[in-house]
């Protein structure tokens, strides 16, 4: 409606005029109907009525001309809409595509707190998800913070991988508890200088800043600093159900239940102070779009963003709204499957609109990066046509051979090497840990595998040797009871005694000894089954007990940035940037 308020007929015309060649097979077409109309029609007058009736189908021949008028009519719209019509043009950003921004996100006990459903966190997760799309140019950093603050990206175009690990980033992952923006903000503005930057812009998400001076004393106008509030004026106390107490709520030094309340204020005096802006979280794009705006703000190379170039707006596609009726009333068949499929509600077709839908819309990436969030990894791995993101599905479905045989044509030997590992190939594990290390020696995550795997090796060696001792004794047992019982069918040869009284009374000693014979063989039966019973039963507690070592092969992005944030922790404490204090508020 917008581009119809300022039509300008003095500029109207078209981007791609040669497109309007493609009018002339509509005509040719339209004429070549007319004609077989005009034809009927000379039939009409020259065969009697009664006659004619037979021999022409009257409905038939009508049918065929509205399809046709229909066909001829949208290949014309068709014609113009590819053509390009246009009447103003759009405004374009100078240097977009040097665009810096760094989110930072408060990863404070606070942020748990539920005043905005589900809680705060995931609703700062899906605002950031909404900056990240809405980013098509520039570079983009995240940092988090609490008592320290940590970089999670730096700057980078692929937004995609800062989405990826969106899910994975809580208050319990930080080393240090508590809410210190100032470092965040530092480093922040690191990222933007180690660019070589001199502009930029910083978004913090947060429900709170004690004090403005952390964030104001790096006032800058080339690096405007943003905030989006993220809760309520009301607040709401800070659930403690990430240590499991469900049910329990963080007290303050005195016993009371904290309640977590949003400083509008406060934050706003900052924003501005900042040469930024400051927005409450709301449902859809505003609030975003507000406190981005700070473009025109940054220098006076940047003011001129507004200014008119000679990019037109296309508008042909206003034409084709025309033609997707005109194409469903030409080809009724069509339109009448494409209503059954739309009003049926049953799952086969639910589900056929639904991938035609996506198809649509989406490209084959974009559907399997959907799926694999939706936790349909084995989809995921059919549509992905990147092949590291192929083998990223592959190694959550389950398909651990596939991922390892991706993860080693794409020379990712810590992936390939968590991959053999679930596989159970300990060896191959080992030897692309070693690959990682020899690359880079300070690789943590690698070195830990690596230690892991190899104590699995041992564990699974030492099961095999004392499985074939087992088996080795068992044999030898079993031989020994043959020998023994081929001796005993043997016997020694007797005297031959005259009397009868004596023969029978050596065959009752022989039933009797053959009885306790036989009772002895079915106790050493029953003994050898209980010890395989227990063999099998301690074989399947050694498996259970690999499963549970293989399970503790770290794969999961936010156990590799906890390690990461840790370590950096640490060697900031040895350097002396900081000293932790026991007094600090934790939220």
């Amino acid at each position: 409606m917008e581009a119809l308020e300022v039509f300008s007929f003095a500029e109207f015309h078209f981007l791609r005029p040669w497109w309007l060649l493609a009018i002339i097979p509509a005509l040719i077409l339209a004429g070549i109907f007319l004609k077989q109309t005009l034809w009927h029609t000379e039939w009409k007058s020259a065969i009697q009525p009664e006659l004619l009736e037979v021999l022409l189908e009257d409905g038939g021949k009508r049918s065929n001309r509205w399809i046709s008028v229909f066909t001829a009519a949208g290949l014309l719209l068709t014609a113009l809409a590819l053509a390009g019509p246009t009447w103003n043009r759009l405004p374009q950003r100078v240097e977009q595509a040097n665009d810096a921004l760094v989110i930072v996100l408060d990863l404070s006990y606070s942020m748990y707190a539920e005043d905005l459903a589900p809680s705060r966190l995931v609703h700062a997760r899906h605002k950031i998800a909404d900056i990240l799309r809405m980013r098509e140019e520039g570079y983009t950093a995240l940092v988090v913070f609490a008592g320290d603050a940590h970089v999670v990206t730096p700057l980078t175009d692929d937004t995609d991988t800062i989405e990826n690990l969106l899910s994975s980033l809580q208050p319990g992952m930080m080393p240090v508890a508590g809410s210190n923006p100032q470092y965040a903000v530092e480093q922040a503005r690191n990222l933007i200088h180690s660019a070589n930057l001199l502009q930029g812009r910083i978004l913090i998400l947060t429900d709170g800043i004690r004090d403005p001076r952390d964030i104001t004393q790096f006032a800058n106008p080339d690096i405007p600093i943003s905030i989006l509030g993220i809760g309520t004026a009301e607040g709401a106390p800070i659930p403690l159900s990430f240590m499991n107490r469900p049910g329990e709520f963080l007290p303050d030094a005195q016993g009371q239940t904290v309640i977590a309340k949003l400083d509008i204020n406060q934050l706003r005096t900052t924003a501005n102070a900042s040469y930024g802006r400051f927005k409450t979280s709301t449902i859809g794009d505003a609030d975003i779009l507000y406190v981005l705006d700070t473009q025109f703000e940054i220098s006076e190379e940047t003011e001129e963003v507004d200014r008119q170039f000679d990019v037109w707006a296309d508008r042909g596609y206003l034409l084709l709204l025309f033609v997707i009726p005109i194409l469903a009333m030409g080809f009724r068949r069509g339109a009448l499957l494409v209503l059954c499929l739309v009003i049926l509600p049953s799952p086969v077709h639910a589900s056929m609109v639904g991938d035609l839908w996506d198809g649509l819309w989406q490209r084959k990436d974009q559907q399997a990066y959907s799926a694999l969030n939706a936790g349909q990894p084995e989809r995921a791995a059919q549509l992905f046509e990147q092949s590291d993101w192929r083998a990223t599905a592959d190694y959550r479905s389950g398909a651990f051979d596939a991922a390892a045989q991706a993860y080693e044509a794409l020379e990712q030997k810590y992936n390939q090497g968590n991959a053999l590992a679930k596989l159970g190939d300990y060896q191959g594990a080992i030897s692309a840990y070693e690959n990682v290390l020899s690359a880079n020696p300070d690789h943590e995550d690698a070195l830990f595998n690596k230690q892991l795997v190899e104590k699995l090796q041992e564990q699974k060696q030492q099961e095999e040797s004392e499985q074939d001792n087992s088996e080795e004794q068992q044999e030898s047992e079993e031989n020994q009871d043959s020998d023994t019982s081929q001796q005993d069918s043997d016997g020694e040869p007797g005297e031959e005694q005259d009397e009868n009284t004596d023969q029978n009374s050596e065959e009752e000693n022989s039933e009797e000894e053959e009885k306790e014979q036989n009772q002895e063989q079915g106790n050493e039966q029953e003994e050898k089954q209980s010890e395989s019973t227990a063999d099998q039963q301690n074989r399947d507690e050694q498996q259970e007990a690999m499963e549970q070592w293989i399970r503790r092969v770290p794969d999961d992005p936010g156990g590799l940035l906890k390690r990461k944030f840790q370590h950096e922790t640490n060697q900031r404490l040895r350097r002396g940037e900081y000293q932790r204090s026991g007094s600090e508020q934790v939220w």
